[in-house]
């Protein structure tokens, strides 16, 4: 038997969606271990004033299993 614990944390990046979200699973993996996967809850943009993205953010949930 499996116990799995979900934990939520914010990441940004410059560069897009999938950045953003590699950035805070590797961020993440440096104090959690067994990361088996994370959910998308939302996604926000920084803009300028005429529109173009300046920064990307994801709001995620991650899933471990606890040893």
């Amino acid at each position: 038997m499996s116990v799995a614990k979900v934990i939520e944390i914010n990441a940004s990046s410059s560069k897009g969606v999938e950045d953003a979200v590699q950035h805070g699973l590797k961020k993440a993996a440096e104090s959690v271990k067994n990361i088996k996967g994370a959910w998308v809850n939302e996604i926000k943009v920084v803009t300028r004033d005429d529109g173009t993205v300046t920064e990307w953010r994801v709001n995620m949930k991650v899933n471990f299993v606890v040893d």
